[in-house]
């Protein structure tokens, strides 16, 4: 798999942007897609790239980046199964390299970002399980204990159920 860095990313988005036969994708959903992204990077997010492999298939070379560079590397290896010509390269460190680096991103909302409602929610479903567990009965301490689970489960996989979740809220949309 071909990787490139932030910086070198960087400098091929300036240098190839009106290159026909280059393509800049970011495979985030399209919740994450609004909250920030790369001005010049268009949206297909992971689940709907076999959609677009014949469009992909024109372009010389497709840089592909996420949030994290974790689904960049799932949308290479689905759209090499899908029989991908093009030459298909890797953001390392994905949109959180980018931002790091101290480089300009554009948001296409005024929402809080997905990440701090998961924040929001699961301190707030602490909170709901600690106070009566603590007040009326030991069975509400579930609660907190199934929101650790999430969030263990979530920093050892990188899958967030309840982003998952809240992307799917009306406001979210």
């Amino acid at each position: 798999m071909k990787h490139i860095n932030i910086n070198s990313f960087k400098d091929v988005i300036e240098s190839e942007s009106n290159n026909q036969s280059v393509d800049f994708i970011n495979v985030c959903t399209p919740a994450e897609y609004k909250e920030r992204h790369i001005e010049g990077v268009r949206n297909i997010p992971l689940n709907t790239l076999s959609q677009h492999l014949d469009e992909l298939n024109k372009k010389s070379t497709v840089y592909i980046h996420c949030r994290s560079g974790n689904r960049g590397r799932q949308a290479i290896e689905s759209l090499r199964e899908l029989g991908a010509t093009a030459e298909l390269v890797n953001v390392e460190g994905g949109l959180l390299a980018w931002q790091e680096a101290g480089f300009r991103t554009t948001s296409l909302t005024s929402r809080l970002p997905i990440m701090r409602q998961v924040f929001i929610g699961a301190g707030s479903l602490v909170i709901l399980g600690l106070v009566p567990g603590y007040f009326i009965n030991d069975t509400y301490l579930l609660i907190p204990a199934f929101v650790a689970i999430g969030l263990l489960v979530s920093g050892l996989t990188g899958w967030c159920g309840m982003a998952l979740l809240l992307s799917k809220m009306p406001w979210n949309k």
